[in-house]
């Protein structure tokens, strides 16, 4: 669900589409596409690894888990875009706005490559600038709750985004703490992948 951060996370195009796209194929079809796409679903789950056993990010998931148990990591990778949209020192706002845009038009000179699922959520996507509006509460907000909308086993009215806005300041913390090494960490990834290639 961070998208903001998994499409900053990376290093070509393809990249960016294989980023986007890991979480709607299945394991056995990812070989159907390009190579550099097929890089960037290697990178995307190599950051999803490394963020699930990152000590700041089990922090944060306490925030979280009382009110949504095994869903709280969905709700921390939320809650991460908000501070990657923040922060300026990646950044500035127009820089912000220029990545949201090139990624909307990556993705749409890729549509052949996107299941039709996808293609359904980039329009909504790009038409409320999913990207660029998540450095606002209500963009955050927004997707909190279509987090809590897709989740079977939850009711839609927990006080997520509530929790999100009682610990934003500890929730930064533990960003502050944790981003830097997955910044790293990709970067790590990607040199693997090119010498793969």
């Amino acid at each position: 669900m961070n998208y903001l951060a998994h499409s900053f996370l990376t290093f070509t195009d393809g990249q960016i589409v294989g980023q986007f796209l890991e979480d709607f194929i299945r394991n056995k079809d990812r070989f159907s596409f390009p190579k550099d796409i097929q890089d960037g679903i290697t990178l995307h789950r190599a950051i999803d690894t490394f963020t699930d056993s990152h000590s700041a990010i089990h922090e944060a998931k306490k925030v979280f888990a009382p009110l949504v148990r095994l869903y709280a990591g969905a709700f921390v990778d939320v809650s991460m875009d908000y501070f990657v949209a923040n922060d300026l020192s990646l950044h500035s706002l127009a820089e912000w706005k220029s990545h949201s845009l090139r990624v909307y038009k990556v993705l749409n000179t890729n549509e052949e490559w996107l299941p039709e699922n996808f293609k359904k959520m980039l329009v909504k996507m790009e038409h409320d600038d999913w990207l660029y509006n998540y450095r606002e509460d209500w963009g955050i907000k927004f997707s909190i709750q279509n987090v809590l909308n897709k989740a079977k086993y939850l009711d839609k009215d927990i006080p997520v985004f509530e929790a999100f806005l009682e610990n934003k300041t500890y929730l930064q913390q533990c960003y502050d703490d944790f981003f830097p090494d997955l910044i790293a960490h990709a970067k790590e990834i990607n040199t693997l992948i090119q010498l793969e290639n």
